[in-house]
């Protein structure tokens, strides 16, 4: 489980030496000699050279990062990268050591923490009618009806009195430690992050989550947004080896809180992904994802748009 001390065990590094023998022997040999990959950065000039930025790109298929950053990696101009990565993807204790070892910061949302929680208590994945019930009483949704009543009820039944306030806390205290993580990845490490701001895959756009644009409000690094094309098709399915294909990564031109996301500047300090920030500037976040989301979307392919 990604609770906070394993969060507190991921040490990011400038250069993930992982990363390099993956591209080296495997990426390299599986795009270029076992299948034909043709991966195009279109307007790669729009990239920022010598420093650091935050790429906001469609997720079309668990691998789409994959040949960006081998192909950033081969171009030898531009900072290393790392990820932000579903924790459900931890679950496999391998897979989350080998997520671990190419330098990817995992990101818990509050319905992967809840259950993994009943499954460690009952060992059986919660069913979705039940979960729903668990995550309403949680977010205090329809607070005060009968219906809101019957769901805190559920969950004492399930977890015990007290889990409601315990995992609002717990789930404050994960997101604390992504901040801390976000931050050393940008700020002493000199990476570059990749985030998808729909939170989950699709081969159409979605709706953004706010944390890219918290991150960028909070940081002030530059956003590059990045269109994701016909990489769903090189990589059809759960398994990690491409087939034959072309994937063309169009590239926006990069912006920030100093001139296209000015008018959501938050000009006080505040803390990243808590609770309390995200209902202070809650207009804010979300004016600042829209603009995300309309860059990414003016990059895709037709077939990929909203």
């Amino acid at each position: 489980m990604v609770d906070l001390e394993y969060l507190n065990n991921i040490n990011l590094v400038t250069i993930p030496q992982m990363q390099r023998f993956l591209g080296t022997f495997v990426l390299g040999p599986n795009y270029n000699i076992f299948q034909k990959v043709d991966i195009v950065l279109e307007n790669i000039d729009n990239i920022p050279k010598g420093e650091n930025v935050i790429f906001a790109m469609n997720h079309t298929d668990r691998f789409n990062y994959w040949p960006f950053q081998y192909k950033l990696w081969r171009s030898r101009h531009y900072p290393w990268t790392t990820v932000w990565v579903k924790g459900k993807y931890y679950r496999n204790k391998w897979l989350g050591k080998g997520l671990d070892s190419c330098n990817l910061i995992p990101v818990p949302s509050l319905g992967y923490l809840i259950e993994e929680f009943y499954t460690q208590k009952y060992s059986r994945r919660i069913d979705r009618d039940l979960y729903r019930r668990v995550r309403d009483a949680i977010d205090g949704k329809d607070e005060g009806t009968e219906a809101h009543n019957a769901n805190i009820a559920e969950t004492i039944r399930l977890f015990g009195d007290g889990f409601i306030d315990f995992m609002r806390d717990f789930y404050e205290k994960i997101l604390e430690k992504v901040a801390d993580l976000t931050r050393i990845a940008l700020f002493e490490r000199g990476l570059s992050l990749i985030i998808f701001p729909e939170g989950t895959r699709g081969t159409q756009l979605g709706e953004g989550k706010t944390g890219i644009a918290q991150v960028a409000l909070h940081t002030g690094k530059k956003v590059v947004p990045i269109g994701c094309n016909n990489s769903d098709q090189v990589y059809p399915d759960s398994l990690p080896f491409a087939r034959t294909g072309r994937i063309v990564y169009r590239i926006g031109k990069p912006f920030s809180s100093a001139d296209r996301l000015r008018p959501f500047r938050i000009e006080e300090p505040f803390q990243l992904l808590s609770r309390s920030s995200q209902q202070q500037y809650k207009e804010q976040f979300e004016g600042a994802t829209k603009v995300i989301m309309e860059s990414i979307n003016e990059l895709l392919d037709e077939n990929y748009r909203r």
